[in-house]
C-alpha cells in the first residue's frame, strides 16, 4: 500500500502547477489584520477588567462571609445528597449528548453551537465583523460564491434512468424496499408536466385526462387515467408513455407499448409541424409534441440496449442527437457513451468526448471517469505498483493519473463503488452532480466496463486517493473544478432511499459540543459511580476542595 501512495505523489508531483481556482479569497490587507488582533485583545482586556473589578469589590459584596456560609451549607450534606447530585448530572448530561449525537446525524451540525451562532452571537455583538456593505469585494465573493453553489446543486433528471414497473418495482416486489423516495417520485412529476403538457391540452380531451394523471400521485389512479385516456383516443402517445413506464412488468412488455407510443406520436408530430406558424399555441403545442417523440425514441434506444441489441440502439442514439441537436440538455450523449463502451468501441468514445468533453459545457461523472477510463486503458495491463514507484512514470502514466485525480476531484464518490468498497443500490431517477447520487448512477452502469479493462481498477485504487493531497482543503479551493459544494449531502439524502448509507465528503468531523458533552457525560457517571461506592470518602474529598476554595478566597 505504501507503493500505491507513493505512486498517488508521483503522480500528483508529475501534474502542472494549479491554477488559482475561481471563487478564492485574497489575502486580507493590514487594516484587516489589525482590527482583528484588536478585537482578539479587547477580548482579553475586559476578561482582566472583570477579574479586577471582583476583586475591588470583595469587601462590598461581603464574598468571604457568602463563601462561609455556603461552605457550612456544604458541609451539612449528607453522602446520600452527592449520590442524587452526581447522578442526576449524569443522566441529564447523558440525555444532551444523546440529543446532540442525533441532531448532528440529522442535520449536519451541533443544536448548542447553531444555537449560539444564531442567538447568542447576535447579542454579544458579534456580528458585526461579519456585516459587509453591498458594494464590497467581500460582499462580491459571498454572492457568486452562493450563485456557484446554487449552480452546482442543481438536481439533473438521470439519463440512464430505470424504468417503474419492470425494474423498480419489480425491485420492491422481491426486497420489500421502495427504492425511490418520494422526493425524486415528485420531481419526476414535474418532468412529465413540463415535457408531456402543455396550454391546449383542452382542445384534445384524452391531452386533459393525461394532464390530471400526471399529477396523481397514486400509481394505479395514473394507470387508470392512461386507460381513460386511450378510450378517448386510441392514438394518444402519452398514455402509451405512462403505461410503458409503469405498468409493464418486462422490458419486452414496455418496449411494445412505447412502439406504439411511437407510431402515435410521429402522427401527432407531423401534424404538428404543419401548424406550427399559425400561433404561438401551435407553436407551444409543437414543443410538447417533440418532446414526447425524443422521450419515446430515446426509451426504445434504452429498451433496445438492455435487450443486447446494441447496434440498433447506438444508431437511435445518433440519429436522435442529429434530428434535434437542440435537446443537448438531456444528455442523450451519456447514453451513447455506456453504449459504444459495452460494443468497445472505444475510437468512438474518444471521438464523443472530444465533442462534449468541453471547457464551455457542464460535466459530469460519465464524461471525467469515461476519459480517465480511456487513457488508464492504455497503460493498465502493463502496469506494476512496485515497477512504476522504482522507475518512475512514464508519459502516458502520468496522464492516466492525472486523468484518474481530475475525475475524482469531480466527484469523490464514484471510486468506492467502483472498487466495491461500497454496495450499490439502484439509481435514482434524478441525480446530483458531484453528489452520491450521480456515484451510484455511473457506477451502477459502468463498473462492468472499468471491469473489462485488463489492470484499470488496479490503477484507480492506487492513485485515486492522491487527489486529496491536491485538494486538502475542497470546500474553499478546487484545483481543476471549482470548490466541492457544501449543499450535497442534503440533497443526497433527499434523493437517495433511508436504508442506504450516504456518501459524505469532505468527511466531518465531529462537533466541539458533541465531545464536550460525551466527557461531561462519562467524568459525572463516573463520580457518580464512585460516589455510590465509596460516598464517606467522595464526602470528604468535596469538603477538601470546598475548604481549597475557602483558602484561595480569603487570600485573595
Amino acid at each position: 500500500m505504501a507503493d500505491c501512495d507513493g505512486l498517488g505523489e508521483a503522480g500528483t508531483a508529475a501534474a502542472s502547477p494549479p491554477a488559482p481556482a475561481p471563487g478564492l479569497s485574497p489575502r486580507l490587507g493590514w487594516r484587516e489584520r489589525l482590527r482583528a488582533r484588536l478585537a482578539g485583545t479587547g477580548a482579553s482586556l475586559w476578561f482582566v477588567a472583570g477579574l479586577g473589578l471582583l476583586y475591588a469589590l470583595r469587601v462590598p459584596l461581603r464574598l468571604c462571609e457568602n463563601l462561609a456560609a455556603v461552605t457550612v451549607f456544604l458541609n451539612s450534606l449528607t453522602p446520600k445528597f452527592y449520590v442524587a447530585l452526581t447522578g442526576t448530572s449524569s443522566l441529564i448530561s447523558g440525555l444532551i449528548f444523546v440529543f446532540e449525537w442525533w441532531y448532528f446525524h440529522r442535520h449536519g451540525t451541533s443544536f448548542i453551537e447553531q444555537v449560539s451562532v444564531s442567538h447568542l452571537r447576535p447579542l454579544m455583538g458579534g456580528t458585526e465583523s461579519s456585516i459587509s456593505e453591498p458594494g464590497s469585494p467581500s460582499s462580491n465573493r459571498e454572492s457568486e460564491t452562493s450563485r456557484q453553489n446554487l449552480s452546482e446543486c442543481k438536481v439533473w433528471r438521470n439519463p440512464l434512468n430505470l424504468f417503474r414497473g419492470a425494474e423498480y418495482r419489480r425491485y420492491t416486489w422481491v426486497t420489500g424496499k421502495e427504492p425511490l423516495t418520494y422526493y425524486d417520485m415528485n420531481l419526476s412529476a414535474q418532468d412529465h408536466q413540463t415535457f408531456f403538457t402543455c396550454d391546449t391540452d383542452f382542445l384534445r380531451p384524452s391531452d386533459t385526462v393525461m394532464q390530471k394523471a400526471w399529477r396523481e400521485r397514486n400509481p394505479p389512479a395514473r394507470i387508470k387515467a392512461a386507460y381513460q385516456a386511450l378510450e378517448l383516443n386510441n392514438d394518444c402517445a402519452t398514455a402509451y408513455v405512462l403505461l410503458a413506464e409503469e405498468e409493464a412488468t418486462t422490458i419486452v412488455d414496455a418496449e411494445r407499448l412505447f412502439k406504439q407510443a411511437l407510431k402515435a406520436g410521429e402522427t401527432i408530430y407531423r401534424r404538428s409541424q404543419q401548424c406550427q406558424h399559425q400561433s404561438p399555441q401551435h407553436e407551444a403545442q409543437l414543443r410538447r409534441d417533440t418532446n414526447v417523440l425524443v422521450y419515446i425514441k430515446r426509451r426504445l434506444a434504452m429498451c433496445a440496449r438492455k435487450l443486447g441489441r446494441i447496434r440498433e440502439a447506438v444508431k437511435i442514439m445518433r440519429d436522435l442527437m442529429k434530428e434535434f441537436p437542440p435537446l443537448t440538455m438531456l444528455n442523450i450523449h451519456e447514453n451513447l457513451l455506456e453504449s459504444l463502451l459495452e460494443l468497445q468501441a472505444y475510437a468512438d468514445v474518444q471521438a464523443v468526448l472530444a465533442k462534449y468533453d468541453d471547457i464551455s459545457l457542464p460535466k459530469s461523472a460519465a464524461i471525467c471517469y469515461t476519459a480517465a477510463l480511456l487513457k488508464t486503458r492504455t497503460v493498465s495491463d502493463k502496469f506494476s505498483p512496485e515497477t512504476a514507484s522504482r522507475r518512475g512514470l512514464s508519459t502516458a502514466e502520468i496522464n492516466a493519473v492525472e486523468a484518474i485525480h481530475r475525475a475524482v476531484e469531480f466527484n469523490p464518490h464514484v471510486p468506492k463503488y467502483l472498487l466495491e468498497m461500497k454496495s450499490l443500490i439502484l439509481p435514482p431517477e434524478h441525480i446530483l452532480k458531484r453528489g452520491d447520487s450521480e456515484a451510484i448512477a455511473y457506477a451502477f452502469f459502468h463498473l462492468q466496463h472499468w471491469k473489462r479493462i485488463e489492470g484499470a481498477l488496479n490503477l484507480l485504487q492506487c492513485t485515486w486517493e492522491g487527489t486529496f493531497r491536491m485538494i486538502p482543503y475542497p470546500l474553499e479551493k478546487g484545483h481543476l473544478f471549482y470548490p466541492y459544494p457544501s449543499c450535497t449531502e442534503t440533497a443526497d439524502r433527499e434523493l437517495l432511499p433511508t436504508f442506504h448509507h450516504v456518501s459524505v465528503y469532505p468527511k466531518k468531523e465531529l462537533p466541539f459540543f458533541i465531545h464536550f458533552t460525551a466527557g461531561l457525560c462519562s467524568s459525572t457517571a463516573m463520580i457518580a459511580l464512585l460516589t455510590h461506592q465509596f460516598p464517606e470518602i467522595m464526602g470528604v474529598f468535596a469538603k477538601a476542595v470546598s475548604m481549597i476554595s475557602r483558602t484561595c478566597i480569603e487570600y485573595l
